[in-house]
């Protein structure tokens, strides 16, 4: 590797409510993507960049992560009783895949509250932040080239991708002005989950960052943003429009295959696209699925009933309604109805 980038920052203290109820008790990073947790293709992708140093930015109830990446001795042993080395080597390899850290983000204010909980581990270094839901192709390398362009440029690089116009609002997009890279840009502005008139572009911000430790400094100062949270999109605005000698900000087009785990129908369509590409259970399921596309009839595509089954929610102006027929209604006094007597309370007398 030409880059001198050393550190990797992997933020991963999200809830996972859009997977609940399977997120209650387990991390979303450790949802499986075909036999292994989504995390562990994040962190293979950095030490494929020659990224060995990985700080896992986590929060309570993350303890599953911290557990994967470390040693099972209970089940080593177990498999090297039976003799079973390829399920041994599959569980020892995360064991000694990067120089693991772990620090809790504690309050969730946002991504770049995150990045900034990172400070201590980076100190003057420009460093990597990939993001736990955003799966890249290992055919398709993304990280190595933003990697070899902050180091020509001594700059700050995000990874960018061009999407339709009406989704651009679900990402931050970027003003763009072309380099004589055809695959690197310059990032003049960035704006957070704009509408679809506002955008200055269709270039979405994907889940990867390399970053020049000036961030550091511009997140301690940014105020909460969009859903009140300290975004890493407008620090990286300021840093964009700082003087020249911050670097600035540019940004690497990728066109390659990227997976969205974090939204459940890109996480499903993920798991079929990566069990397809597999030398071990392609050739099985290609034709299967190929065959249940085509011929797939009411019976398949029938609903599911959920369990339990939940009551329906009464709408709330026939609930209130309900709620004022079955309260009793007061008595109304009418003229002729007694008073009762008041009472006056007096001290009682001292002994």
């Amino acid at each position: 590797m030409t880059s001198y980038v050393t550190k990797a920052v992997i933020p991963a203290a999200g809830l996972g409510t859009r997977f609940l109820p399977a997120t209650k008790a387990m991390p979303k990073e450790m949802l499986p993507v075909v036999d292994k947790p989504a995390i562990q293709y994040v962190v293979e992708e950095a030490v494929s960049s020659g990224l060995s140093d990985v700080l896992m930015i986590t929060g309570r109830n993350k303890n599953a992560l911290e557990n994967h990446f470390d040693r099972n001795a209970e089940l080593e042993d177990a498999l090297e009783k039976k003799g079973d080395r390829d399920k041994l080597l599959k569980v020892s390899y995360s064991t000694s895949l990067a120089d693991m850290h772990y620090v809790r983000q504690g309050d969730p204010k946002g991504l770049g509250h995150a990045v900034l909980r990172a400070k201590m581990h980076i100190g003057h270094e420009p460093f990597a932040v990939l993001l736990g839901d955003d799966i890249i192709d290992a055919r398709d390398p993304l990280l190595a080239r933003m990697l070899e362009v902050q180091h020509a440029l001594n700059t700050t690089v995000v990874a960018l991708m061009e999407v339709p116009p009406e989704s651009i609002h679900l990402y931050g997009a970027a003003a763009v002005v072309e380099t004589d890279d055809d695959d690197v840009v310059r990032i003049t502005g960035l704006v957070e989950k704009p509408s679809r008139e506002n955008a200055p572009s269709n270039y979405a911000v994907i889940g990867r960052y390399v970053l020049r430790p000036e961030i550091f400094d511009i997140l301690e100062k940014t105020e909460p943003g969009k859903g009140g949270e300290i975004q890493l999109t407008d620090a990286l605005e300021g840093l964009a429009t700082a003087p020249a000698w911050t670097g600035g900000v540019h940004g690497v087009i990728f066109r390659g295959r990227r997976y969205d785990t974090g939204d459940r129908l890109d996480y499903l369509k993920a798991i079929v696209q990566m069990a397809v590409a597999r030398e071990d259970l392609g050739p099985e399921l290609l034709p299967w699925l190929k065959e249940f596309a085509t011929n797939a009839g009411p019976a398949e595509t029938a609903p599911i009933p959920t369990f339990p089954a939940l009551p329906v929610a009464v709408p709330a102006p026939a609930a209130a309604a309900a709620a004022a027929a079955a309260t009793p209604k007061p008595r109304v006094k009418t003229a002729a109805a007694k008073v009762a007597p008041t009472h006056e309370l007096v001290p009682a007398p001292v002994a």
